[in-house]
């Protein structure tokens, strides 16, 4: 495969690349936006079920004090009922002794038989008198009861204005959150855009023009010839160079990043449609593309790149730039891409 690289030849200014970066760095923005508002979404629905919880509580504890003081109030009717009822008999009672007594009085005469009924009236005076002692007792801790829910009712009503007020207030904060987390990853986008630009930039400086580096959407692309042998996975001594100008870029335009962007160096490796022949320790293009990827990677880290800012994925044939079975077309697959995101 070496020499494929001669066959490209210079071509006028294509404004298609750009165009491109663009609608990707756009398609990035309306990404990032659409993860932010299902994110703002699921808080909001779990904070509005949490609060619908405690609100079914609450009406489930106020349903039932209410049943119960409606209870307590029925009972109290009746005792009250019952407590008019003695006091009608008492009243009868005492008026019937005040009868007899009266004729008692009148004539001694009336003899045992009336002392006997006026014994029984009495008697029967003290039983209603006692009757309607216990209810007017009974009547009194229904009072109080009956005032003991209701201040329970009362305060559970409380409860429940406080939480619809906290609820409301933390629907506000959640919309409000949501605005700013919007504003703030739409600057982070921004801002990272900016300085994948500024390492762009520098490539193409440091690359000085080359006609077979170029630049895809938002990604640098290298062809396999630059920097690996035919069918070989290490990097050639052409493309320790190659990759040595990409780490100096990256090591400056990584220096100026703020720590509070998470960026990453993602290494992608990509063969043609032509399956693998022998016996050699990689078995098929897609062990290929990602062993490629591995080299560079580990080229990066001996560099000074930290591991953890560099990221190796190998997609073997599956992922053509061009479709076709034509020697062009397989050149251009055959590929490394750079391409500075977030993590």
């Amino acid at each position: 495969m070496a020499g494929v690289g001669s066959r490209y030849r210079e071509r006028s200014v294509n404004y298609w690349p750009g165009f491109v970066d663009a609608l990707a760095t756009l398609l990035l923005a309306i990404m990032f936006l659409l993860s932010v508002f299902v994110l703002a979404q699921f808080l909001l629905s779990q904070e509005i079920t949490g609060k619908d919880a405690v609100l079914n509580r609450l009406n489930s504890q106020i349903d039932e004090l209410t049943s119960l003081l409606a209870l307590e109030q029925s009972t109290k009717q009746n005792l009250e009922d019952s407590l008019a009822n003695m006091e009608a008999s008492l009243a009868d009672a005492e008026s019937e002794g005040s009868r007899l007594q009266k004729l008692l009085d009148e004539d001694a005469g009336v003899g045992d038989e009336a002392q006997t009924k006026i014994g029984s009236l009495s008697s029967k005076l003290d039983q209603e008198r006692q009757l309607s002692q216990r209810a007017l007792s009974q009547v009194e801790l229904l009072n109080q009861q009956i005032a003991a829910l209701r201040r329970q009712i009362a305060a559970l009503e409380d409860a429940l204005d406080v939480s619809e007020s906290r609820d409301r207030e933390s629907q506000t904060k959640i919309a409000d959150l949501g605005k700013r987390l919007n504003v703030a990853l739409a600057q982070r986008v921004q801002e990272l855009n900016r300085y994948r630009s500024d390492f762009f930039g520098r490539l193409r400086e440091i690359l000085g023009g080359r006609s077979d580096v170029r630049i895809v959407g938002d990604r640098f692309v290298f062809p396999s010839e630059v920097l690996f042998s035919s069918g070989g996975a290490e990097l050639n001594d052409g493309g320790k160079a190659e990759m040595l100008k990409v780490a100096s870029a990256l090591l400056q335009i990584g220096s100026e990043i703020p720590d509070d962007i998470n960026w990453v160096l993602r290494v992608d490796g990509h063969t043609d449609n032509i399956p693998l022949t022998g016996t050699g320790r990689i078995r098929d293009n897609w062990e290929l593309s990602s062993t490629r990827a591995m080299s560079v990677v580990r080229f990066f880290i001996h560099e000074g790149i930290p591991a953890e800012r560099l990221v190796a994925a190998g997609f073997g044939e599956f992922h053509p730039l061009e479709e076709g079975d034509t020697d062009e077309a397989r050149a251009r697959n055959r590929r490394i891409e750079l391409k500075l995101t977030e993590r």
